[in-house]
């Protein structure tokens, strides 16, 4: 195993899996991630406007480094169509070697 804190895995909510797809494509082929899993049938209960909204949602989450997160940031809040989409930095702290240098082989410099 390797300790690194240079990896992150980003979350980002989509209302459905046309927009999950597409924001996906786009995210790898502009290189700001090297693998994006679309995770289905998540329900989410949230505060909107003074109300409590629930809504059925899938989860983007995308394995990228940490200093395209900015730009990935950018992307996601250009090409999504929440007016304030989600998006989460967690830092991985520690990953299978091989696996975090394909991250860093796959993402642009």
């Amino acid at each position: 195993m390797s300790t690194n804190t240079e990896f992150s895995a980003c979350f980002v909510t989509v209302p459905n899996e046309d927009v999950g797809k597409k924001l996906a494509y786009s995210i790898v082929e502009g290189k700001l991630a090297a693998c994006v899993n679309i995770l289905p049938q998540v329900k989410s209960i949230y505060v909107w406007e003074s109300k409590i909204q629930e809504d059925s949602e899938l989860i983007l989450m995308i394995k990228t480094q940490h200093s395209k997160v900015p730009a990935l940031i950018e992307h996601v809040k250009q090409n999504h169509p929440y007016s304030v989409p989600e998006v989460i930095e967690l830092p991985i702290l520690q990953g299978n070697p091989a696996y975090l240098k394909w991250i860093t082989d796959s993402v642009e410099k």
